[in-house]
């Protein structure tokens, strides 16, 4: 029996009236709500339906007939198809109004909560500020070429690029010198992904392999890391670790830093570090200020990773303590305190995600916290936190749903208030929002 043939999915005329939470245009025609990509409020556009949903479709701007006044030409030729900006049609300023909008409505539909006061956003350079990222390579049949990027908007395709304007320079100026050095290789089919870590004076690439590479190709791979500077680092499939193919260096560590406190933090290219290192120091700038630890104080730093608040916290106070999920981590974070000859913190590590243990840091009480958990909250350590007696607890977010969620348990079960609420722009050009929300007893 044949299938039905779908019907072809229609082009519509819309007339946007606002942005989703993801920053696509909202319409509604016939009592149905269409989501746009590319489209702003107040713009009427021509939208191709791309999905059509039983209570919405999904769709794209194909031509926008009248244009919002914050409509700005996207300065990226690969914008619209690569997954990697979704505003860059939105000027900046705009951007920064969205996500600040965007935040507190979740504050108050998922947490029920509006801050007394709005935060000035933190934020910096709106190109060539990504210092971590991971490239997809692939060779494709098709084109008989070798690409390396992000996907592309609406599929797991990579995105055929040349060069990636919100990548720090040093990467973003060489995705085509990238794709032919790949091509060069004998195993370029193998080569599955490059992992890129910038630190402050050092650029690495970790190439993700999954055969053996043949001693041609790792002489041009170092070749490439000669000529250009770049530190080339090798990860085999599992279960081999990552090494440093070049330069023949005692350490495989890079290092960014703190100025404003004396510090150097390294860390190796795998690690977690904040994609954005101008806006991190605003933001820790903008974290001391708020907390104002002062030198009687003990300050419990959950989620601490490498240490990037506890270090800055601990010139202040009288004791910070770091959790973090990772031994590694915890191990990096010490390091970095004796690198530093900083002696009044203490790390541990725990899963921050299952119920507290009875380990020694949970027994004790603090004056002042501060959250930077992942994507999925703090929930279950927030369930426990009234027991620590804080006056303040400063929360970093990279979710702004489930730091309403959170916040909401912080204000009508512990009896905090949500004072101060702002947006950080840690990723421009993108919906992703980072927030900084302080609470006081």
């Amino acid at each position: 029996m044949k299938r039905k043939a779908r019907k072809p999915l229609p082009e519509l005329d819309l007339t946007i009236h606002t942005l989703s939470h993801d920053g696509r245009g909202i319409a509604a025609i016939d009592g149905k709500t269409t989501f746009v990509h590319g489209a702003l409020p107040h713009e009427t556009v021509t939208c191709k339906v791309t999905r059509s949903h039983r209570r919405y479709n999904e769709g794209i701007a194909t031509e926008i007939k009248i244009a919002a006044p914050e409509r700005v030409k996207a300065e990226c030729p690969h914008f619209g198809v690569c997954g990697g900006c979704s505003m860059q049609h939105m000027n900046i300023n705009e951007q920064i109004r969205f996500k600040q909008q965007t935040l507190l409505e979740q504050l108050q539909h998922f947490g029920k909560v509006v801050p007394k006061s709005l935060l000035s956003p933190i934020s910096g350079a709106a190109w060539g500020y990504r210092r971590k990222a991971r490239l997809g390579v692939r060779y494709v049949i098709k084109k008989n070429k070798l690409l390396v990027g992000f996907r592309e908007k609406f599929s797991n395709y990579l995105t055929d690029i040349q060069s990636c304007g919100v990548l720090h320079p040093s990467v973003g100026t060489r995705i085509s010198a990238l794709c032919e050095l790949i091509a060069s290789l004998n195993q370029y089919e193998h080569i599955a992904q490059i992992e890129v870590a910038v630190g402050d004076e050092v650029t690495a690439l970790v190439f993700r392999h999954l055969t053996p590479l043949p001693e041609e190709d790792l002489l041009k791979l170092s070749e490439f890391g000669k000529s250009t500077g770049i530190h080339i680092y090798l990860q085999p499939n599992a279960p081999l670790q990552i090494h440093l193919l070049w330069p023949e260096t005692k350490t495989d560590l890079l290092s960014y830093r703190i100025p404003d406190h004396d510090l150097t933090m390294h860390f190796h290219p795998l690690d977690f570090t904040q994609v954005n290192a101008e806006v991190n120091l605003l933001m820790i700038k903008k974290a001391l200020e708020l907390l104002a630890p002062e030198s009687h104080e003990r300050v419990l730093d959950l989620f601490c990773g490498l240490g990037n608040f506890t270090l800055p916290l601990a010139r202040f106070a009288k004791q910070v303590t770091g959790i973090e999920g990772s031994e590694a981590m915890v191990k990096r974070a010490s390091e970095n305190a004796r690198l530093n000859h900083i002696s009044n913190t203490e790390f541990y590590a725990a899963n921050l995600m299952e119920p507290p243990t009875d380990a020694p840091w949970i027994q004790q009480q603090y004056d002042k916290i501060l959250l930077d958990p992942p994507r999925s909250g703090a929930k279950e350590i927030i369930e426990h936190i009234g027991s620590f007696a804080a006056k303040k607890i400063l929360y970093i977010s990279c979710n702004p749903a489930t730091l309403a969620r959170d916040a909401g348990e912080l204000v009508y079960t512990h009896g905090y208030q949500l004072t101060q609420a702002g947006v950080i722009n840690m990723f421009a050009h993108t919906s992703h929002i980072e927030a900084i929300a302080l609470f006081e007893k």
